[in-house]
């Protein structure tokens, strides 16, 4: 993600959040189609993961109005309040990737499917590419 947004920057993180949080909770689907006989622990665990990603994204959502209806400039409060989705957000994904690392070591369905292995390392790929776009814009708030 590019840093020259200036005034524009915090609607470009909430795009970006808003983005990635949709693309996790779509790769939550993509996982139980792909193995059709996935575990059931994991199906559920899927399934409550797709449900909290979009909530995130939802409030990713509201930020984003609340910006565009503030003008050219956000406070400091509605500023600080995106940080804080930002650090959030960066942490509900390390815990995701925490379970796209046990459905890898531990489903049997999804180790005999090698396609699915190959969509997992992407997904897990993808969430840690949202990890350094949240990093870099919480360290540049620093």
């Amino acid at each position: 993600m590019q840093f020259c947004y200036e005034d524009k920057m915090p609607l470009r993180i909430l795009d970006e959040g808003e983005f990635w949080k949709q693309q996790e909770s779509e790769h939550t689907v993509v996982i139980r189609e792909l193995v059709s006989n996935l575990e059931k622990p994991f199906v559920e665990a899927l399934e409550a993961w797709e449900q909290a990603l979009a909530r995130t994204q939802a409030v990713f959502v509201r930020y984003i109005e609340t910006v565009v209806r503030s003008g050219k400039w956000v406070g400091a409060e509605i500023d600080h309040q995106i940080m804080e989705l930002v650090q959030f957000a960066l942490t509900q994904s390390e815990q995701f990737i925490s379970l796209l690392n046990q459905l890898g070591s531990e489903s049997e369905a999804l180790k005999q499917n090698p396609t699915a292995i190959v969509v997992l390392n992407h997904i897990r790929r993808e969430s840690e590419y949202f990890i350094g776009i949240a990093l870099a814009v919480l360290s540049s708030k620093g």
